[in-house]
């Protein structure tokens, strides 16, 4: 095993103009200011000290986690940057441990890369960065790269985030969309909708007054819990874009089977209800950033939901519905005035910028 020397401590740029100008993407100076004012301050760790090109791993730290990698990048956009329960940076970070959670990953490292309008507010930089390092934190996960691009204004609306991140799968776990069975049973970790419902209200556009905050949260803990629990678990997905709906409709299809949800069972505060119903949008289909959908075996449910319960992001956690033998690829709900309908692949979208 090679060990790198540690760098040495060295003094950070500092921008002392309030907004982003193009020379801060210039590749001078006034970039490596920027990048160590608003990025470098608030990720050190020694992994991003020597600020090479690339980060540098060691493979014995990967291989002690397990023995296969899991690697995932994402971009955000989400329309406006701040929003009640996050913001563009905290967005980043969840999406991107979560998508490596819930295929059994432990998540470890990430990267940032940024595009900047010119113009924007550097003190707003600095909220976005810091609101990543903290959830970054509260994750156990490290920024460990990145890169930074400045463009002209109105070549994009002031800040897009793109996280790529690392984890390592442990062998224990063998998770996968087409792994469900007749009779699993199908488990959220509590109420759905309130990122989608959350981001428009804070768009204002609707003229409505809104309490509900997003759910946006790193749930990697709380898979481990689940997954600690029923390690037969079949799979996991979070609900992000199209929603439990659409994730639903991804397990049947890859598993060929049916499944079933019960809408009296199925948890949506009353809030989310009202903004859809005056809207005319469906709440299987808006947006999550802080919940799961997992299939578990028959005789492991109750123990996984008893474990989900303990974990402040699994409160909540209760089961929705059952896969059954029926019309591979069918989604249904059994609604509350005892009919069934289908409940069908997100067609289009219903909220555009939603992360």
């Amino acid at each position: 095993m090679n060990h790198m020397p540690l760098p040495r401590r060295r003094s950070l740029g500092e921008v002392h103009v309030a907004k982003v100008t193009l020379a801060h993407g210039g590749g001078g100076k006034a970039m490596k200011d920027l990048i160590d004012d608003v990025f470098v301050s608030a990720f050190d760790n020694g992994l991003l000290a020597p600020m090479e090109d690339q980060a540098r791993i060691d493979l014995t730290v990967l291989a002690k986690h397990g023995d296969r990698l899991a690697f995932t990048t994402d971009s955000f956009v989400v329309d406006p940057l701040f929003f009640p329960g996050g913001d563009i940076g905290k967005l980043a970070v969840c999406g991107t441990v979560n998508d490596l959670a819930v295929g059994g990953a432990k998540p470890l490292y990430l990267s940032c890369a940024a595009i900047i309008e010119e113009g924007v507010e550097l003190d707003l930089l600095r909220r976005i960065a810091k609101s990543m390092a903290k959830t970054a934190r509260d994750a156990g996960v490290q920024f460990v790269t990145g890169d930074t691009k400045v463009v002209q204004k109105g070549a994009c609306d002031k800040v897009f985030l793109t996280t790529t991140g690392i984890g390592v799968i442990r062998p224990e776990y063998a998770l996968s969309s087409d792994r469900a069975r007749p009779g699993d049973i199908v488990i959220v970790n509590g109420m759905l909708g309130d990122h989608g419902a959350a981001i428009l209200g804070a768009r204002g556009d609707m003229l409505l007054d809104s309490p509900i905050e997003s759910d946006c949260a790193p749930l990697n803990g709380l898979i481990d819990a689940l997954l600690a629990a029923a390690p037969g678990t079949r799979t996991i997905r979070d609900a992000t874009r199209g929603g439990v709906a659409t994730v639903l409709n991804e397990f049947a299809d890859a598993s060929q089977v049916a499944i079933e949800i019960d809408e009296t069972k199925t948890p949506i505060r009353p809030e989310v209800k009202g903004f859809c119903e005056i809207l005319g949008l469906d709440p299987l289909y808006l947006a999550n950033e802080g919940k799961i959908v997992a299939i578990v075996p028959p005789d492991q449910a109750a123990a996984a939901i008893a474990a989900m319960q303990t974990h402040v992001f699994g409160e909540g956690s209760t089961v929705i519905g059952e896969v059954r033998a029926g019309e591979p690829g069918r989604v249904t709900m059994k609604t509350v005035f005892g009919g069934t309908r289908i409940v069908d692949m997100l067609v289009g979208e219903q909220l555009p910028r939603i992360c």
